[in-house]
């Protein structure tokens, strides 16, 4: 119940769209480029991507507040995005 309630808070206090309330840790999740590419977190970073962040799964490690820790499946570190970025994979 709590995190039925958390998620209910976190998609009406960040005005999250509804599907981001199915991703939860554990889910495979692809990185939707047009919501990533013009973001505060692109322009505070390099803003050329690596091809795998959005040909790849990646692995929900972790979620707090609107973000959720990723883990893909390449040598590389976990990237924190935000969940308005992510989709569920097929």
């Amino acid at each position: 119940m709590f995190l039925k309630t958390q998620y209910a808070r976190i998609t009406t206090e960040f005005n999250l769209p509804p599907m981001t309330t199915t991703i939860k840790k554990g889910s495979l999740v692809r990185v939707v480029q047009d919501n990533l590419t013009d973001s505060l977190e692109a322009k505070a970073s390099d803003i050329r991507f690596p091809d795998y962040l959005f040909q790849s799964k990646g692995e929900v490690v972790d979620i707090k507040e609107e973000y959720a820790l990723l883990k893909f499946y390449v040598p590389t570190p976990n990237v924190w995005l935000r969940l308005d970025q992510l989709e569920i994979a097929d």
